[in-house]
């Protein structure tokens, strides 16, 4: 099928774009990479009479790195993402999942912020910015303000993005020296959507006990999921296998799935308990990489 006819608009300037969504607000969606929103329109599935394309707003396509920020603009795609040294060194998280993401046609033209701003919760950016706290910035005809992930995502493909606002920008705050991380997902195939995915970046102290746990669950509820309880288990602990069953066993028991045509709520449930372990124990072991030799022996 074909979509309905549009009127294309490709502003340049942030200022631009939000105009345009003010001016014609339900009458229009915003383009950024088009993997979500392409389907839609050629299925007739979103109808609307005015596409805002993003793609030559330049502003939106950096990766910044400082001292105590790493952002990254709306419109960089998976692939800039994947290939950037300050996401790998900044938000190993991040790098971690960014090859789990469908195809790889797809992460050519797929945005991060367009996965953010989606909000599927099956997805794994969402997820991502929820585990590692990062912080949103959205722009509107009245300014800009920041909204913490963890306060974005109000429902599936709902956040509290106003119609006149877009996501330009996510910010993050760069990982600490000896973190680790991991992300690992089971799908039908590889690069079909996630039934269940779990990511993990695991931060050590000195002496080898856990500083800092991050760990984040996807598909298993209507936003993205942090395990929270699962996280204050490890942070103190010197982890060895028994507690990092425990903090799996917390994760799963932290849940709430539903089931479909492709999985039951007890499969996904069992899933995400197997990820979570799965994912903590190999953050663990790339966190005690980071250390010395003498330390790496301490926490082991």
């Amino acid at each position: 099928m074909k979509p309905v006819d549009f009127d294309l608009h490709q502003p340049t300037t942030v200022a631009e774009a939000t105009a345009l969504l003010a001016k014609y607000g339900d009458e229009s969606k915003v383009l950024a990479g088009g993997q979500s929103l392409i389907p839609l329109l050629n299925f007739r599935l979103a109808r609307p009479e005015h596409l805002i394309d993003l793609g030559r707003i330049a502003s939106l396509t950096t990766v910044h790195r400082t001292a105590d920020e790493l952002s990254i603009g709306a419109m960089v795609t998976y692939d800039r993402a994947h290939q950037s040294t300050a996401v790998r060194e900044a938000a190993p998280l991040l790098a971690e999942a960014l090859p789990h993401i469908a195809h790889r046609a797809i992460r050519a033209r797929g945005t991060v912020g367009g996965s953010v701003a989606h909000a599927d919760p099956a997805a794994e950016m969402p997820a991502v910015t929820r585990a590692l706290d990062a912080v949103l910035v959205v722009a509107g005809p009245q300014g800009r303000r920041e909204i913490d992930a963890s306060e974005f995502f109000l429902a599936n493909l709902v956040t509290v993005l106003r119609d006149d606002e877009l996501l330009v920008e996510i910010r993050l705050k760069p990982a600490p020296a000896r973190t680790g991380a991991a992300f690992d997902e089971v799908a039908r195939r590889r690069g079909d959507f996630a039934l269940v995915g779990a990511g993990a970046q695991i931060t050590l102290a000195a002496d080898g006990t856990v500083e800092q746990a991050r760990i984040c669950i996807t598909g298993v509820e209507r936003t993205p999921h942090r395990a929270t309880e699962a996280e204050s288990l490890l942070v103190g602990s010197r982890p060895d296998v028994r507690t990092i069953e425990a903090a799996a066993a917390r994760a799963q028991a932290g849940v709430e799935p539903t089931g479909d045509l492709h999985a039951t709520a007890d499969y996904r449930r069992d899933v995400a308990g197997a990820l979570v372990e799965r994912v903590v124990t190999e953050a663990l072991d790339r966190a005690a990489q980071t250390m010395s030799p003498s330390l790496q022996e301490k926490s082991a």
